[in-house]
């Protein structure tokens, strides 16, 4: 079992790369597909983790590695495909923020000192994933409608998602923006915390 959850985050890994090329070769039911399916398995080799009770220090990693490459993978390619300064501007700043974590633990590593991401179930991270998560859903579900989209279409429910799918895409990345800022604040508070133990 701990052999197949890895292979879930692996999966992640290669998935965040080959969204770029399906992206740069306008496949967008593919992208939109394939982004899915990495996303579930987020969920899935989490799941998995606890129930079975088989997680790991690798696996640990290979999940957060997975996630953010899936992610921040995605929202360059959607800032390409959509300059605009209300998807630019969310997508900069929640990226500064995971560099900007990730500054923060590397530093309490070389103190021998970690600093694990938050069990909560809803914690303000998770959270943070998930809308980015639906936020990407939501846009690449909108290309690979509108691409589907023919002079002859007269499906009144295609138009319709081609109007509301934006605008959830971009209420999503702005909510996420938001938990996003959050969440590094709380980081930045369990930080100082473990900034105590160092002599």
């Amino acid at each position: 079992m701990k052999v197949f959850v890895n292979f879930l985050s692996i999966f992640r890994i290669l998935s965040a790369f080959a969204i770029i090329f399906t992206i740069m070769f306008n496949l967008p039911w593919t992208t939109c597909i394939l982004f899915v399916l990495a996303a579930a398995s987020d969920w899935f080799d989490g799941f998995l983790a606890r129930k079975y009770n088989c997680c790991t220090k690798l696996g640990g990693v290979l999940d957060h590695i997975g996630d953010k490459l899936l992610v921040c993978n995605t929202l360059v390619m959607l800032t390409l495909m959509m300059p605009v300064w209300f998807v630019v501007i969310p997508v900069i700043f929640m990226i500064a923020r995971e560099l900007y974590i990730s500054g923060l633990r590397e530093f309490l590593g070389t103190q021998k000192i970690e600093m694990p991401v938050p069990k909560a179930r809803f914690s303000m991270g998770k959270i943070k994933t998930t809308i980015q998560m639906i936020a990407i859903v939501a846009f690449l579900l909108w290309f690979a409608t509108f691409s589907s989209v023919t002079p002859t279409t007269t499906n009144r429910a295609v138009f319709y998602l081609i109007y509301v799918l934006p605008k959830i895409g971009i209420f999503c990345l702005w909510f996420a923006l938001v938990a996003s800022i959050w969440s590094a604040i709380q980081y930045t508070f369990t930080f100082a915390e473990k900034l105590k133990k160092i002599k």
